[in-house]
């Protein structure tokens, strides 16, 4: 498997994860990704990025069967409003294409906040970097890594 910014992110910082290749499963929602992985879809999540009043850029990180609540998303990241970025400036902003948005390996860090449901989980699944990719880590980790901090924000 071709390494992706993601898996090379993680390897220089030495943390354990492990990547599941499900492009050939035809999963294409929260529901079938989760079930290819024999999972419940609550371990499953989805990166979403927005950009605030203040034109500054923030990573959100939602259980995929879920959806980000802009006023709880806003109120997280201490802005008036959030709103989602237009999807043409996701690639040359982060790094990633629709679908395979990572929280980890961006092209900048930008303040990132992973739903509370993900607390005290053992692993979550997010993006690889790809398409058809997921990525298996202690969400501990991953917030330690990003430095980024666990809020309410799914609804």
């Amino acid at each position: 498997m071709n390494k992706t910014n993601a898996m090379r992110f993680l390897d220089k910082e030495r943390v354990a994860y492990k990547a599941i290749d499900y492009s050939k499963s035809g999963a294409v929602d929260a529901k079938s990704v989760a079930a290819f992985l024999g999972e419940d879809v609550g371990h499953v999540f989805k990166t979403l990025v927005t950009v605030g009043k203040s034109r500054q850029h923030y990573v959100f990180v939602v259980p995929a069967d879920k959806e980000l609540s802009l006023k709880k998303a806003a109120l997280a990241a201490g802005e008036k409003n959030i709103e989602m970025i237009p999807q043409k400036e996701l690639l040359p902003l982060t790094g990633y294409v629709h679908g395979g948005c990572s929280p980890l390996g961006m092209k900048k860090s930008f303040p990132t906040f992973v739903d509370l449901s993900a607390k005290g989980k053992d692993f979550v699944y997010v993006s690889g970097g790809k398409v058809g990719l997921q990525i298996q880590i202690d969400p501990e980790e991953l917030v330690a890594l990003i430095k980024g901090s666990f809020a309410d924000i799914a609804q």
